[in-house]
């Protein structure tokens, strides 16, 4: 009867050791096949659509369902042929008061001045030689043309809301914006407000 404890003492260490002698198995982590440009384009698409790019950036064409892209301007920014409206009554874009848009929205107006909707088609108009690294400056920090030492992008852009995309969605946009139709259009610089 001495020897059961010990028997079972020993019996106890050896499946312990059996145990701990025997592979664990490996989680495998699987990893995602890198995207095709042709998936970034199609990713950036979509991010551009669901973010509202065109509603600013792109000149409008009334159609039945009232004011759409027009496909064939497709985020060529404010057209440079189109010229303001005088604003008469500066009292409507004082600070606190109202900010104005023209009728295709890729123009505004308001207490920061006159800015104009950029052009993000990939001609030299546009953003043709534009870098990725740039893209993101822009995009992050809010840099015109993402490059140091220039003013800041005015309102109505939201780049501190676009701020927040990650990398990949950073990526995608800019691919897919260098997959447009490259369309000529020198969009005016702003106009700074009237004192």
């Amino acid at each position: 009867m001495k020897h059961f404890p010990f028997a079972s003492a020993c019996a106890t260490l050896l499946l312990c050791l059996i145990g701990c002698t025997q592979e664990t198995p490996q989680k495998t982590v699987e990893s995602k096949p890198a995207a095709t440009q042709a998936d970034l384009v199609k990713h950036g698409e979509y991010i551009v659509n669901i973010a509202g790019c065109n509603d600013c950036h792109s000149p409008k064409i009334m159609t039945a369902k009232g004011p759409e892209p027009d496909p064939a301007r497709l985020l060529s920014g404010h057209p440079a042929d189109e010229p303001l409206p005088a604003i008469t009554d500066k009292k409507m874009i004082a600070p606190g008061q109202w900010a104005l848009f023209n009728p295709s929205l890729t123009a505004a107006v308001g207490p920061w001045g006159t800015t104009f909707a950029a052009n993000l088609t990939p001609d030299d108009t546009g953003m043709a030689h534009w870098t990725e690294a740039q893209f993101f400056k822009a995009m992050r920090e809010g840099k015109q043309k993402g490059m140091d030492g220039t003013r800041p992008l005015l309102p109505p852009m939201p780049w501190p809301n676009l701020a927040k995309m990650t990398d990949d969605d950073l990526r995608s946009v800019f691919a897919y914006l260098q997959s447009l139709k490259p369309v000529k259009n020198a969009v005016p610089n702003p106009i700074p407000p009237a004192m």
